[in-house]
């Protein structure tokens, strides 16, 4: 498959017709169609479904258009990793879970674009599972993960940063008023958990008992959308302190006793080439 004829691909899926698309490309119709066609032909399957006004992915299209993504951006990654000027130019592709600790890399990012302001950035947001499969595809060159997550197949950096986790309620419930909490507060209460990986282990170890001895009626892998539930008063939601701002609104934050604390890591693939962009980086992180 050539690489150009992906991104016309890609980029009729992202105009939804072949006219837009055209202009964009800058190319004609029929000839834009016509690749098309060939790059079926090619694959054997139907990618579009045509209609009166817009067109449609077929579910192998769809897969194409998220597998075409990743190889484009791989392909991008991998060309500026190997152009190793020294200037200190390109991007930096940085994937995260929800914490605070964030604001120890955005002072860090700010620092280093000040200095070589031709520097990019590319973020991603995700629980530890989502942004450990991207670093594997390459498509990350670092993640802040919150443990406990498998790191020993990682080059990875401890911050010297920690989180703390607690459980998130609608103020108008009878918790609301405490300053801590202990299992037993929870043991009959609804519950919304995260949904990564030895989380529950580690949730368990805290409770004393298994998680599902609770009552477990959803998960989340990023955290607002959950908080809107527990704004409607469904259930509490345990998670990490700061990562929803409770200020002004209808939600309060209570800590565990005894406490339960995470440390952080940035987390890098184990024999990867940098771009000298991404290597500065991580000369600024060792430094602190």
């Amino acid at each position: 498959m050539d690489l150009r004829v992906l991104n016309y691909f890609l980029t009729v899926a992202r105009e939804k017709t072949i006219s837009k698309a055209a202009e964009a490309l800058h190319i004609s119709q029929p000839a834009l169609s016509k690749q098309l066609k060939d790059l079926e032909a090619e694959l054997g399957v139907t990618l579009f479904e045509r209609g009166n006004r817009f067109i449609t992915l077929t579910e192998e299209g769809v897969y194409l258009a998220n597998r075409g993504k990743e190889i484009i951006t791989l392909v991008d990654m991998t060309t500026t990793n190997l152009s190793r000027n020294k200037v200190v130019s390109g991007k930096i592709a940085i994937g995260g879970g929800e914490t605070q600790a964030f604001s120890f890399l955005a002072a860090r990012l700010n620092e280093l674009q000040q200095k070589h302001p031709d520097l990019t950035f590319e973020l991603y947001s995700g629980n530890a599972d989502d942004v450990l499969e991207k670093i594997d595809k390459g498509l990350l060159d670092f993640g802040l993960v919150i443990d406990p997550v498998e790191k020993q197949k990682y080059e990875y950096l401890r911050l010297p940063l920690s989180d703390h986790w607690g459980i998130l309620v609608n103020d108008a419930h009878p918790l609301a008023s405490k300053k801590e909490i202990v299992p037993e507060d929870i043991q009959k209460m609804p519950l919304l958990i995260s949904n990564q990986s030895f989380v529950d282990n580690l949730l368990a170890e805290w409770l004393g008992e298994n998680i599902e001895h609770f009552n477990i009626i959803g998960t989340y892998n990023l955290l607002y959308n959950a908080s809107l539930l527990v704004k409607e008063g469904m259930a509490g939601a345990l998670c990490i302190d700061g990562i929803i701002n409770t200020s002004e609104t209808n939600l309060t934050f209570i800590p565990f006793s005894p406490p339960l604390t995470v440390t952080l890591n940035i987390v890098w693939k184990k024999g990867q080439i940098f771009s000298n962009a991404a290597e500065e980086f991580l000369r600024v992180l060792h430094s602190f």
